[in-house]
C-alpha cells in the first residue's frame, strides 16, 4: 500500500494521469500509467504521435507504445517516398513482437531518422525526442483536427489499459 501512495504521489509531482486500478491489482501493475504524453502534440489510436510545425510534421511512436512494445531491438523504416493515413510506413522490432508503425497522417517523407538504424533503443528512450521516425510533408493538413489531443489521448489509454 506504501508503494501505490508513493506511486500516486510521484504521478501527481509529475503531472502524469492514472486510471484507477482495483486494490487487489499487484502494486508494480501500475508501471504502465506511468507513460508521457506531452502537449502540443497530436496522437493516434494506433499510438503515434504527430508534432507539426510549418510544412513539416514529425511521426514517432508514442511512450505508452514503446512500453509495451518492450526494448525496441530493429526499426524497419522507408528511405522515402510518401506516407497514407492509416497505413503502414515501418515496423519495429521488439523483445516481444515485431509491430507496424502506421502514419497518421498523408503526405510526402522529406526527412528519415538514421540514427534509429544504429540504434533502434532510441524509440525506448526519447520516443519523442531522439526516437522520431520520419518527418512528413503533409498532403492533407485537415487529417491533424482528427487525431486525439493530450488529454483525449491519456483517457484513450487508460481506458484500453482497463479493458486489458
Amino acid at each position: 500500500m506504501a508503494l501505490r501512495m508513493w506511486a500516486s504521489s510521484a504521478a501527481n509531482a509529475l503531472g502524469v494521469s492514472c486510471a484507477p486500478k482495483s486494490h487487489l491489482l499487484p502494486a508494480f501493475s501500475l508501471s504502465r500509467c506511468f507513460s508521457t504524453v506531452l502537449e502540443g502534440l497530436k496522437y493516434a489510436t494506433t499510438h503515434e504521435w504527430v508534432k507539426h510545425e510549418g510544412s513539416v510534421a514529425t511521426i514517432g511512436v508514442t511512450d505508452h507504445a514503446q512500453s509495451h512494445l518492450g526494448d525496441v531491438v530493429f526499426a524497419d523504416l522507408p528511405e522515402g517516398g510518401t506516407v497514407t493515413a492509416g497505413k503502414a510506413f515501418a515496423s519495429v522490432e521488439s523483445v516481444k513482437a515485431t509491430s507496424d508503425v502506421n502514419s497518421p497522417i498523408s503526405g510526402e517523407i522529406v526527412e528519415v531518422n538514421t540514427k534509429l538504424s544504429d540504434s533502434p533503443g532510441l524509440i525506448n528512450s526519447s520516443p519523442y525526442e531522439e526516437g522520431w521516425m520520419i518527418k512528413v510533408k503533409p498532403s492533407n493538413p485537415a487529417e491533424l483536427e482528427s487525431l486525439m489531443g493530450p488529454e483525449e489521448y491519456k483517457k484513450f489509454c487508460e481506458e484500453e489499459d482497463a479493458h486489458h
